[in-house]
């Protein structure tokens, strides 16, 4: 979920599991609820009333020992303005309208796009920057990028209207299967999907649906070459030292994945990107092409 925030000290909290972001002054920016529990607990410690729109209360995804399941704090009144089945922005204007707010919004400053990062090795920040200055207008994002892309959303916010498609829950392997619905949805539209690697491996015969359905999907995969997402769910849990063979279990190396190959034998074009520039050449590439397309980014 995201979150607004006011000069009360409240936030209204809407979802962002399928989020319209629009570019321009006047426009506020939606910031996540963050994955981890401590980072969530730190983001909303100072909250006292919590509205809900389209949204529920936000809860961690597991129970971590000594960690409380909601991170709202203690004492924080949570309201529900709209469910996810009545009509948001309704409820919304509604809202404005009997706040008496201001529809000049025009003392907003506007927020630029990111530059292109040139050079230098990948990392999630430079990723960011990168999707913030190129995605195009209209793209629906897929986004399973787990542990890599916690930082892509504010980013990209800057960046022309778009719809942002993410997991809920703690299930993963909704990635590519996503990106595929979406593309056969909407077929005049750009599919980008952010994927992990372990994550994909779940449902990369979708790949093969897309390249037989000439669906216009092009899929970045994060290849850390590990369950990273687990590996840190077991420290959450307080597991210590899970064992080599708890730690082999949750690595993709031995033999080490090729994305590349594994598009090519379903059909779809691939390429590897290993640097910020090869990246960014190959994004540019991906948006080119009419049909799938996959870029395996090697972190």
């Amino acid at each position: 979920a995201g979150r607004i925030a006011s000069k009360t000290g409240a936030r209204l909290m809407a979802p962002t599991s399928n989020a319209r972001i629009a570019r321009g002054a006047g426009r506020v920016a939606v910031e996540r609820v963050p994955y981890p529990v401590d980072h969530a607990l730190a983001a909303l410690k100072d909250v006292q009333h919590l509205i809900l729109v389209g949204a529920r209360t936000p809860t961690a995804f597991f129970a971590y020992p000594g960690k409380p399941s909601l991170v709202t704090p203690p004492g924080c009144e949570v309201q529900t303005l709209a469910t996810a089945e009545q009509d948001l922005i309704a409820a919304l204007a509604a809202l404005a309208e009997a706040l008496h707010a201001p529809r000049d919004s025009s003392n907003v400053a506007p927020v630029e796009r990111p530059q292109v990062p040139r050079g230098g090795a990948v990392t999630p920040e430079a990723i960011a920057a990168m999707l913030g200055a190129l995605l195009p207008e209209g793209a629906i994002v897929c986004d399973e990028s787990v542990t890599t892309g916690r930082g892509f959303f504010p980013m990209t916010r800057a960046a022309p209207p778009h719809d942002w498609l993410q997991i809920t829950g703690g299930a993963i392997g909704l990635g590519m299967p996503l990106a595929t619905g979406a593309a056969v949805a909407c077929p005049e539209r750009k599919v980008v999907n952010l994927e992990a690697d372990g994550s994909g491996m779940y449902t990369l015969q979708a790949l093969w649906t897309q390249a037989r359905e000439r669906l216009d999907v092009l899929t970045l995969v994060w290849s850390n070459r590990t369950y990273a997402i687990l590996r840190h769910e077991l420290a959450q849990v307080g597991a210590g030292n899970p064992g080599r063979k708890a730690l082999d279990m949750l690595s993709l190396g031995d033999p080490e994945l090729d994305w590349v190959r594994l598009a090519g034998g379903m059909g779809v074009e691939g390429r590897r990107a290993a640097t910020m520039d090869e990246l960014a050449h190959a994004f540019r590439a991906g948006l080119r092409a009419k049909g799938p397309f996959l870029i395996e980014v090697v972190l």
